[in-house]
């Protein structure tokens, strides 16, 4: 445990995190590998954000910008998925660059990259080499592809995750072409997925005090995330086309028009269908012989001559807070918000979901939040993002109690 080596004082365990004591090297950059390390951050691990001298982490140059007096800037996107964060400069492409890694492995339990697969064994220090090191080092690798297969060595961006784990092609309108999630749900739900590898082969380490390699692919993650599209073609042949704002069989159960935009209704379980009906005053739709069952409304033809017109009607001539106002508690209904009107939801801020941090000589910024959310020991940003080798005097010499002198020579060199 270091956290007692930093300057400053040592908090309370409960406000130091579940992971407090748990050190993080953090060789990543843009979204899937900070995202990783920021979760264990906010979970209470030291994490050093190890970027080279000369070419940092290219995410500090993505929009929007926080302004300075002087005409500087700092992304805030980097600032979100960098928070907590302490800042090391180090270039790994030199021998002492090399050995001084070698050397915070030894005092580290987490390594995480997402260089693509072989990059980290051609610096010298790839998973075999920093686990002879540490032999309880988790070494958590994100890729496009994975450490194995016959694409592990091709390059990848989320996009690529999504064309060829199948969800861009079921994604969009029939009539149409395939429309990209619109947001980079490769590098997300692989950054999720390493979250979950790293804990689990954690704890394994406390255990038995062996690490492991985490491998985690985007394009693995993008295919566990297509639902239903594998059994379907597995067990009926049927390939999964784009549908629009409809699921694949459940019904009601898409995006509806109102007076003022659109709502998500879900109504579709035998018991939602009574409440529906009998919120907009048709308690007798209830016993239709034709759609009083779930399997009955679920049939594509009953649902498009019977049920959605219902529906569109009902919803037509009220707003969206009308409709959740009279839905309510009882059936799933939910407005289409904007992001401008997510930020000020009430309960994203009963969940603590948008935090407000001040920034030095930049001033104030939102950002989300945590979504895990522990009652003893909470998740939470911790301190702000560190600008490029912020605190790399204080890591080499709390972590690996280099003198002052070392350090200068190392910054001679270039090495940090």
């Amino acid at each position: 445990m270091i956290a007692e080596t930093w300057d400053g004082d040592d908090p309370a365990p409960a406000e130091r995190g579940p992971l407090a004591g748990v050190v993080v090297l953090d060789i990543t950059r843009v979204v899937a590998g900070p995202f990783c390390s920021m979760i264990l951050a906010d979970l209470g691990a030291t994490v050093i954000k190890v970027e080279r001298p000369t070419d940092p982490d290219y995410a500090r140059d993505f929009p929007p910008h926080l302004p300075a007096a002087d005409g500087s800037t700092f992304s805030a996107f980097f600032a979100q998925y960098n928070r907590g964060k302490l800042g090391l400069t180090l270039d790994l492409a030199t021998p002492d660059g090399r050995d001084l890694l070698k050397q915070l492995v030894r005092r580290a339990d987490v390594l995480v990259e997402n260089f693509r697969p072989g990059t980290m064994d051609k610096l010298g220090a790839g998973p075999a080499v920093l686990r002879a090191e540490n032999p309880r080092l988790v070494y958590t690798a994100i890729s496009g592809f994975g450490q194995t297969g016959p694409y592990r060595s091709r390059p990848a961006y989320d996009n690529s995750a999504q064309a060829t784990g199948g969800l861009w092609s079921m994604n969009g309108y029939a009539d149409r072409p395939p429309v990209r999630v619109g947001t980079i749900i490769g590098d997300l739900s692989a950054t999720l997925y390493a979250v979950i590898g790293t804990l689990a082969a954690l704890r394994h380490a406390e255990r038995t005090g062996e690490g492991q390699l985490v491998d985690v692919s985007q394009q693995d993650s993008v295919l566990s995330l297509t639902e239903n599209a594998v059994v379907s073609y597995t067990v009926n042949g049927e390939v999964p086309r784009p549908l629009g704002n409809q699921h694949p069989f459940v019904r009601p159960y898409e995006l509806y028009p109102c007076r003022d935009g659109y709502v998500f209704f879900g109504g579709y379980t035998d018991k939602f269908w009574r409440l529906t009906c009998a919120m907009f005053d048709r308690p007798e739709l209830a016993g239709d012989p034709e759609i009083d069952t779930m399997a009955k409304r679920f049939d594509p033809e009953v649902y498009s001559n019977r049920v959605r017109p219902l529906l569109l009607d009902w919803f037509a001539s009220r707003t969206r807070a009308e409709l959740e106002e009279l839905a309510g508690d009882q059936v799933p209904l939910s407005a289409v918000k904007t992001i401008a009107e997510v930020v000020d939801d009430p309960q994203i801020a009963a969940r603590d979901m948008i935090v407000d941090v001040e920034y030095p000589d930049f001033g104030p910024l939102r950002m989300f939040g945590q979504p895990i959310k522990l009652d003893v020991t909470p998740a939470r940003p911790r301190t702000l993002a560190p600008r490029p080798g912020e605190h790399t005097d204080a890591v080499l010499r709390g972590l690996l109690d280099l003198s002052p002198q070392r350090i200068a020579e190392l910054r001679a060199a270039g090495v940090i």
